[in-house]
């Protein structure tokens, strides 16, 4: 039925509600709490009516309940000032994005902890083989050598996680930490974590690069990587790789950003000198944005720099950051840091997918 309120007609709570796609039951919880009341209330019957002019907001009403948006923030979307209203929103997207991420990675530790699964089901990703090779050159020379690698056999190895829709690569000696993303074209099954040896994943890095698409498959068997009409073994360890992510997502913020050219950085890291292993010693300087370089047996060097944050003395192993800098992708270099005695994160403007973090060495 519809009524008129002046010159405009009035429909019934039944009739808005097929118009606008909500409930009448839900209208009057509208009503009550103040969201949308009604054009009007017949005074002795208690029905309600609403105009065409509430359309829109009934139905933006709608659209943020339907989101999970509460009623307080979509009373600041629906009647706030813009900028409010926005916040708002992009406030709720991230938690809805870190809520549906924390269901996705329980509901896959529950999978994964079901007698017999993950022993028989097969995980499979998808990636470029290209790709994939980059990604096992950046990596890799993070990875232990030598007597580290001896005390910490995990240390020497790259790991490989297949993880929801993400391919991740990480290694670390202690003092360098790399990380490398990969979006796989595709990826199912559970959730797996392959310690693969530096010397096994570089040769078959040499052989995927050539091939537009290789496939990492892991099952209760082991892992292998296939392409084209071969497969390739990746053995795999039992051993126990620490847990980066904690280290990353406690990084403090930065104090101090360092933008050099990658390539003249690299030079004059490369450069010889008297002292084995060298440590560099870096100095910004607010008067002028130049990065200085200095080292034992070395002669100073000075490089164009774009520098932010206060004055900086920081020093590092020679063998440690220049492996971050030739990581790097891009003709620039980005050195983010929070203070002298805390880990440097080394990134590219080029690539935001790949992480290294070098730690510094104590000034003396």
């Amino acid at each position: 039925m519809d009524e008129t309120g002046g010159a405009e007609p009035l429909m019934s709570i039944g009739a808005f509600a097929r118009r606008v796609g909500l409930a009448p039951s839900a209208l009057r919880f509208y009503d009550d709490c103040g969201m949308l009341h009604p054009a009007r209330v017949d005074a002795g019957t208690g029905y309600r009516y609403y105009s065409a002019e509430q359309e829109p907001r009934a139905v933006l009403l709608r659209r943020l309940r339907e989101a999970g948006m509460p009623l307080t923030g979509a009373s600041a979307v629906l009647d706030g000032p813009r900028e409010e209203a926005r916040a708002v929103l992009e406030a709720h997207a991230a938690r809805a994005l870190d809520t549906a991420e924390a269901a996705r990675a329980a509901v896959g530790e529950i999978l994964c902890g079901l007698e017999g699964l993950e022993g028989t089901a097969a995980t499979r990703a998808v990636v470029g083989g290209a790709e994939l090779a980059g990604a096992v050159r950046q990596v890799a020379p993070s990875a232990a050598s030598g007597p580290d690698r001896e005390e910490f056999p995990a240390l020497g190895r790259v790991l490989i996680e297949l993880d929801g829709q993400e391919v991740r690569l990480a290694a670390t000696d202690r003092y360098r930490l790399a990380v490398r993303t990969l979006r796989p074209l595709s990826l199912d099954g559970p959730r797996r974590r392959l310690l693969v040896g530096t010397g096994e994943l570089t040769a078959a890095a040499a052989w995927a690069v050539r091939l537009p698409e290789v496939r990492i498959e892991a099952d209760g068997r082991g892992a292998r990587l296939l392409g084209g009409d071969r497969s390739l073994p990746l053995p795999a360890s039992e051993e126990e790789f620490p847990d980066y992510r904690p280290v990353l997502d406690g990084l403090p913020a930065a104090r101090h950003r360092i933008i050099a050219d990658r390539s003249a950085l690299r030079t004059a890291l490369a450069e010889p000198g008297a002292a084995d292993p060298v440590v560099l010693r870096v100095v910004l300087r607010t008067d002028g944005d130049r990065l200085t370089l200095a080292a034992p047996g070395r002669e100073a060097a000075e490089l164009p720099a774009v520098c932010t944050g206060p004055p900086l003395v920081i020093a590092f192993e020679v063998r440690t950051l220049l492996p971050a800098v030739d990581s790097a992708v891009g003709p620039d270099v980005l050195l983010e840091v929070s203070g002298p005695d805390a880990p440097v994160l080394v990134r590219s403007a080029d690539q935001g997918s790949f992480t290294t973090l070098v730690m510094p060495v104590r000034q003396g």
